[in-house]
């Protein structure tokens, strides 16, 4: 036990430096939320124009340097911005919060960080630094005062002008890549250098995109540079071509705070076009679509805290959802509300929130769903899959089927002798000259019950009627079944064999009595194949490319063989 000396408080419990200050380190930032982090202090220093620097040493060594054209600092705002839980600062709308971020995210990339800073041209360059390792070593809170090196005063004068602003440097960044290098400073470690800069953009571009815009006048205008490539905003909704589908009345939610305040969120719900009704270059850098981007795009004072995802409210990643992206804006006013994090990447929905937010998004959510399978209906619909050998192989082999007496080719009836007599009238569909490759299966457009398949009768002239199937190309089994099968050659086979068979069984045994009990068990069949298949996604178009090409591959050597 702990000896308490006289004059102690035996209540006071300081925590331990050392563990907690590498404690701190796992906090949950990627290197993008601790970039983004520090981002945010220098807006809220009023800066406009932010320099992000990514350095890889020839030996191995990295360092990231944040230069800012913001306030400044003299030498108590250093020595409080440095202090862990630093005091609120005097705006409540401010994008730093818990006075926490830059040394949490700091620390989660780099074991020794640091503040250089200034308020005008005529004051001095001011230090300070942290360092893991040397608190480690003394086990107590002791910051590191160093003078200016040449090299920080290069990058201060680079990275922040001539004039007030601060420099924030990372230096022994041991967790800036996910893994060391056996050639450090060599080609595969500035690789992985590259992807990290690329990567620090696209998050940059989304989650500042509103300040990054000039023509947003909502928000004063930042420029953002990282290593000398300027930031471009991208603008998750593409307002050029979605559509705000959220009714004005539904677009306003007071939210009640627990001292029985009342402030406002804000809402949109944007619906975008299906990526195969945009260009390529609209959908690679506009639209993206994807479903990790459908969901909630969380806005705190205008910047990002959370995108993607539906945050309970609704199921997640479904692709058949990916159209629907909600807009979602709150101020500092409802920060406790929403249960912010540290680090301002995670938001928490009351549970009754989420159940208003379900009720009135629903319809839309039902919406985007419809428009994407609608387009994906039409895609997979005019897709070719080849029924060719099938035919040749049931009119070789000719199986056992109601013999055909007589057809009505006007009033849609034949006579057939089956297994329930001789001279049993049906009514059917008839079908004259038909393709010689279809005769026996084909897949068609104009079957109106939804059934998956029907029987006909089919010649290729208007005499010599052989029993056939029609297979619905619009049925979910045809979209998405049917299609995959395709690529898998003799698959395709099978189910036509299993179709027509059932076509051929139906025709064998039926009678006008029975006729009806046939259509409603195809009716159930049907019904519940398109059930099963709901949450089935159709093939995509990447899908479909690459099953033409196995079906292409397939027909060649099969060629080759004959």
């Amino acid at each position: 036990m702990t000896m308490i000396t006289a004059g102690e408080d035996p209540l006071r419990n300081l925590p331990d430096p050392s563990r907690l200050i590498y404690g701190l380190r796992d906090t949950g930032y990627d290197f993008n939320t601790a970039a983004a982090d520090i981002i945010d202090n220098a807006i809220a220093a009023n800066a406009t124009a932010v320099n992000v620097r990514v350095e890889l040493q020839q030996d191995g060594r990295k360092f990231v340097y944040f230069g800012d054209n913001g306030d400044g600092m003299d030498a108590d705002g250093l020595f409080s911005a440095m202090r862990y839980g630093a005091p609120k600062r005097t705006s409540a709308k401010s994008l730093g919060k818990f006075g926490l971020g830059l040394k949490t995210a700091s620390s989660s990339i780099c074991l020794r960080y640091g503040l250089i800073s200034r308020t005008s041209l005529e004051t001095p360059l001011g230090k300070l630094e942290w360092d893991l390792e040397h608190v480690e070593d003394l086990n107590d809170w002791k910051m590191l005062q160093e003078p200016v090196t040449e090299v920080e005063r290069h990058w201060f004068e680079e990275l922040c002008g001539d004039g007030k602003g601060t420099l924030v440097v990372w230096s022994k960044c041991d967790r800036l890549l996910s893994r060391n290098y056996a050639d450090p400073g060599g080609a595969p470690e500035k690789a992985a250098i590259r992807n990290r800069i690329k990567r620090l953009k696209e998050h940059l571009s989304l989650v500042f995109h509103r300040y990054l815009d000039p023509t947003d006048t909502t928000y004063r205008t930042v420029t953002i540079h990282v290593n000398d490539e300027p930031v471009v905003p991208w603008n998750p909704f593409f307002p050029e071509r979605a559509e705000q589908v959220l009714p004005d009345h539904a677009r306003v939610l007071p939210i009640q705070l627990e001292d029985e305040s009342v402030h406002e969120a804000r809402m949109n719900a944007w619906i975008l076009p299906h990526s195969k009704d945009l260009t390529k270059e609209e959908n690679d850098e506009k639209a993206r679509i994807s479903s990790r981007a459908q969901g909630f795009y969380i806005y705190r004072e205008g910047r990002i805290i959370h995108h993607g995802g539906w945050l309970g409210v609704f199921r997640s990643d479904d692709p058949h959802y990916s159209l629907l992206r909600v807009e979602f804006d709150f101020d500092h006013e409802l920060d406790d509300a929403f249960k912010i994090d540290v680090k301002k990447s995670r938001i928490l929905f009351d549970p009754a929130l989420e159940d208003s937010l379900r009720k009135t998004l629903t319809p839309f959510w039902n919406e985007a769903d419809r428009r994407y399978r609608r387009k994906d209906k039409e895609v997979a619909t005019n897709f070719a899959v080849t029924h060719s050998s099938s035919n040749k192989t049931i009119a070789k082999v000719s199986p056992k089927a109601a013999a055909v007496v007589d057809v009505d080719a006007s009033s849609q009836e034949v006579t057939v002798n089956n297994n329930r007599g001789a001279g049993i009238r049906l009514t059917i569909p008839v079908n004259n000259n038909v393709d010689p490759d279809r005769v026996f299966i084909e897949a068609v457009d104009d079957i109106t019950s939804g059934h998956v398949w029907e029987p006909a009768m089919r010649s290729i002239g208007s005499s010599g009627h052989r029993i056939g199937v029609r297979i619905n190309r619009h049925h979910d089994f045809f979209q998405k079944i049917y299609l995959r099968a395709a690529a898998l050659g003799d698959a395709v086979e099978g189910i036509d064999f299993l179709l027509w068979a059932f076509a051929a069984a139906e025709q064998n045994n039926s009678d006008p009595e029975l006729a009806n009990m046939f259509e409603d068990i195809r009716e159930e069949i049907s019904s519940n194949l398109r059930r099963l298949l709901k949450d089935t996604p159709a093939p995509s178009p990447k899908d479909l490319e690459e099953i033409a090409v196995a079906v292409a591959e397939a027909e060649a050597d099969s060629e080759v063989v004959a």
